[in-house]
């Protein structure tokens, strides 16, 4: 079965998150600089089937669009371009940055270690992975 993989985009680093080939768990992949990831996705794609991404949409708490609403918008038209047979999926990824930093501090890490936002930045894809999921069943 091919995974599925969930995408925190951001303006410098993007955060990802696939599943097991049974769709079961989700997990953190990695970060990459931004102005990587469709080379990143190329690769990733060729040794490994993929058959949705999920995506953060960015909202206020409002339901309205952010600054960062438009970025996210343009990358997933680079998306459909490089990768157009792959569905992309919108999901809100308003609370996932603060589920993400609690995870690590329940999780016991080092209040150095936290301040790695490449790392809150893979935990917010794997969460919106695991919500996906969820709502998937």
């Amino acid at each position: 079965m091919p995974r599925l993989m969930a995408i925190d985009y951001g303006k410098k680093r993007t955060g990802l998150a696939v599943t097991d080939p049974l769709q079961l768990i989700a997990s953190g992949l990695t970060t990459i600089p931004t102005h990587e990831l469709i080379p990143f996705l190329k690769k990733y794609f060729a040794a490994e089937p993929v058959e949705t991404i999920v995506i953060g949409e960015p909202k206020n708490l409002d339901g309205t669009a952010t600054d960062a609403t438009a970025l996210v918008a343009e990358c997933i038209r680079v998306m459909k371009k490089n990768f157009p047979d792959i569905p992309i999926v919108r999901v809100d990824e308003r609370f996932t940055s603060k589920m993400a930093f609690q995870t690590m501090i329940d999780s016991g890490l080092k209040k150095k270690d936290r301040r790695d936002k490449a790392l809150v930045d893979e935990i917010s894809a794997t969460i919106m992975l695991q919500e996906y999921l969820r709502n998937k069943i």
